[in-house]
Formats: C-alpha cells, structure tokens, sequence
C-alpha cells in the first residue's frame, strides 16, 4: 500500500513539473476537455485508468493536454477518482451520452474554443492535436474523417455549436454525427491527416477487454 502512495505522489510531481516547463507552448484560446464519466460497462472494469506502456490511458490523455491547454476540465467525472489530479471536475449536464458531455464541457468553456478527447485514448497525438487547432478560426467544429469514420472524440468545437447541441439533446437525439451538417463543419480528410505518421493509431480508443488486448497491434495508418 505504501509503496502504491509513494508511485502516486512520483507521477503527480512529474505531471506537475511537465506541466511548468510546458506553459510557454499552449494554445491560449482552446480550452482542453477530457470526457471521464464513462461507466466501462463492456470493459467490466475503469477503463480509464488501464495501464498501458507505462501508464493508465487517462494519464496519457491529460499529458499532451497538459502541454497544449493553460485549462483543462474534465467532464462526468467524481473527485474520488480524478480529484487527486487537480483538474476542474465538471457534472454532466445531459448525462449518458457522449455528446451530453461534449455539449457541458462546452458550455462550462470560459474561451471560444474547446478541444475534446475521451479518457481511453492510448496514443493522443499532440502533433495531430496541433494541427486539428490550428484550423478552427472561421468554423463551428473541426472534425478528423479517416476511411473509416468521422471521429468527434479528437476534435475542436467552437461556442457557436451550443445551441445546435441542445437542439438535439431536446430531442432525444444523441448522435453527434447529426450535428455535422447544422453546422460550419471543417472536414480534415485522409490525405490531410496523412502527415501524421500514426494518425491511425491516433484515434483508436479502448471499450472492451478484446480492444485491451489488441493495443500494440493496430496498423500505423
């Protein structure tokens, strides 16, 4: 048990020195959002703090949010398990669904801007990150599209989509691709997105204990 605290206290310096000497490269105009308030059903345990490579995948979330956000709220989450990182921890509004928390971190955002993740993300690109920010000025949302899918848990929102979000919350309807298209939308297409050597490995996020157990054997692209 000891030693347990004596690890927990270790990492918490080391976010926190990271933390410092990372400051002087932040985005001053987003805000970082991490959606924690997944209940891992299908996992059967806390997906977030799964260790991998080193660390739990929340930790790996919070690291390159750290180092591109001055703020970072986390959403959906109790103190019991996050208030040990310091972070601001945000009740759901709309409970029960990932865009209910899209739409809180938002709406809790004292900037324009926000960018969001969930907690179960093993490889963040902080690079991909970047570059995601750096094309939101004109837009209501930027979205990453791979081959696969859209994907609207590593991606920008801007305060002008609030009312669009609780419109389909009202309605009981909570797929954030229905958004997409009441809003000035910022497609970033496969041959964009080609640059970053592992983007495909960037959005890959863990649901099940089969997800768990294939980390390390996704393809790179």
């Amino acid at each position: 048990m000891r030693f347990w605290y004596k690890e927990l206290a270790v990492r918490h310096f080391r976010f926190s020195l990271s933390r410092c000497r990372m400051k002087k490269e932040q985005l001053p105009d987003i805000t970082g959002i991490i959606l924690v308030g997944g209940k891992s059903r299908r996992m059967g345990r806390d997906k977030a703090f799964l260790t991998w490579d080193g660390a739990p995948l929340f930790e790996k979330v919070l690291r390159i949010f750290r180092e591109n956000f001055a703020t970072v709220l986390l959403v959906g989450g109790d103190f019991e398990r996050y208030g040990r990182y310091g972070e601001r921890i945000i009740p759901d509004l709309h409970p029960g669904s990932a865009l209910g928390g899209l739409y809180t971190g938002l709406y809790h955002a004292t900037i324009d801007y926000i960018f969001v993740a969930s907690c179960d993300m093993p490889y963040p690109s902080s690079a991909l990150l970047k570059y995601l920010c750096s094309l939101k000025d004109g837009y209501d949302c930027v979205v990453p599209e791979t081959a696969q899918a859209l994907e609207p848990l590593f991606a920008v929102y801007a305060k002008s989509a609030l009312p669009a979000m609780l419109d389909l919350l009202d309605s009981g309807n909570f797929r954030i691709y229905d958004l997409y298209p009441r809003l000035r939308t910022r497609y970033v297409g496969v041959t964009e997105l080609a640059p970053f050597a592992q983007c495909g490995r960037s959005f890959v996020n863990v649901n099940t204990p089969e997800d768990f157990a294939l980390l390390g054997k996704e393809p790179m692209s």
